[in-house]
């Protein structure tokens, strides 16, 4: 939906096709659900999940047909191939490496037609990936590093965590912040072992699914911790405010991490939150894996080490708790990933998706 946005943003005339998988959905709960002021026409086509959406993307062609498209703009390999194979221009977008044979396939078909094409990887290390599961050396002039993005409109002008916090109606105090999914591999239990061995400090916990919320609200009762607050869902448009009213954002990943699909992303890993933490100007800990060092740096986070709580909860209590005690370290690095993140916005990334597209 970002993507879309920032297409319209740039004049493009943009129809979406989304396989009708749930109930329909209205144009105003699109605009609230993910934060967008421009959403394009979406239509839901027929699709049977046991035929893993093959159905889909014929309909999904016979549609771009009808409304006249130019371009076909992706995320699946097998609508990439198709829509090769019809002769059209495409992007495919790829934020995962393939998974199972088929998946292969599908990219290897993609690949041999010679029509324009433009892939774009989020992270270097999944050019690499993707080439290892295909057995293909991919032409430079038609892959796109293209890391995701920011809507910086959305961060300007945030106030200070202080006042964040009074906005909120927040307690007040040095505040450690979190904003997600809990995924496996998202750190719960990392957040959870730094809150309870820093009683002091107070922990902001924003997102997760309600089933995993009311969790980890009970294994906080069950410990008698006080200093974590968690608000489950929040509407899109209040996570700028939430990540101001931190003075320290974290992304405690592992070296394994579940994708919602249940694929695992740890070694391509580009979040989004990633870029939204840069924006808010705050200082970030990270964990140290190659793909997060491709956007962020030493003079823009504080990395700690990747891996199973026990073993690396020492590592991120010290950095934790030396970034909250350094307010002008904080400011530093806040002010720096800010700089850094001002060429990573959504229209900027399509702009240079579009200029390969038309080369």
């Amino acid at each position: 939906m970002k993507v879309a946005q920032a297409l319209m943003q740039l004049d493009h005339d943009v129809k979406m096709f989304a396989p009708a998988e749930s109930d329909p959905v209205s144009k105003e709960t699109l605009l609230s659900h993910y934060g967008l002021r421009l959403t394009p026409d979406l239509e839901l086509l027929p699709s049977i999940s046991g035929l893993k959406r093959l159905d889909f993307i014929v309909h999904a062609q016979r549609a771009a047909k009808k409304f006249g498209a130019e371009l076909i703009y992706t995320w699946l390999p097998q609508s990439a191939a198709l829509g090769a194979w019809m002769g059209y221009p495409v992007v495919l977008e790829m934020h995962a490496d393939n998974s199972g044979k088929l998946g292969v396939w599908w990219m290897r078909q993609f690949w041999k037609q010679n029509t324009p094409k433009v892939m774009t990887v989020t992270t270097s290390a999944l050019r690499k990936a993707l080439e290892r599961s295909t057995k293909l050396q991919f032409k430079d002039e038609a892959v796109l590093l293209a890391p995701n993005g920011v809507e910086l409109e959305k961060y300007a002008g945030l106030p200070s965590p202080v006042e964040a916090r009074r906005q909120l109606n927040l307690k007040e105090g040095l505040t450690v912040g979190f904003t997600g999914h809990i995924y496996p591999g998202r750190g719960a239990e990392l957040l959870f072992e730094l809150a309870k061995q820093m009683p002091a400090v107070n922990f902001l916990w924003v997102g997760g699914t309600p089933e995993l919320v009311d969790f980890w609200r009970g294994k906080l009762t069950e410990a008698g911790m006080t200093n974590v607050t968690m608000t489950g869902f929040v509407k899109h448009e209040s996570i700028p405010l939430y990540q101001a009213a931190a003075d320290v954002l974290l992304m405690p990943y592992s070296r394994s991490i579940e994708a919602s699909s249940g694929q695992d992303i740890a070694e391509v890993i580009n979040p989004m939150k990633m870029f939204e933490y840069m924006a808010s100007g705050r200082g970030i800990v990270s964990a140290d894996l190659p793909s997060i060092r491709e956007v962020l740096r030493e003079g823009s986070a504080v990395f700690c080490e990747a891996g199973n709580w026990e073993s690396v909860i020492g590592n991120w209590k010290v950095e934790v708790e030396k970034l909250l005690a350094d307010e002008p370290r904080r400011l530093a690095l806040g002010a720096q990933a800010r700089r850094d993140v001002e060429q990573l916005t959504w229209v900027k990334r399509e702009e240079r998706v579009m200029e390969n597209v038309e080369k």
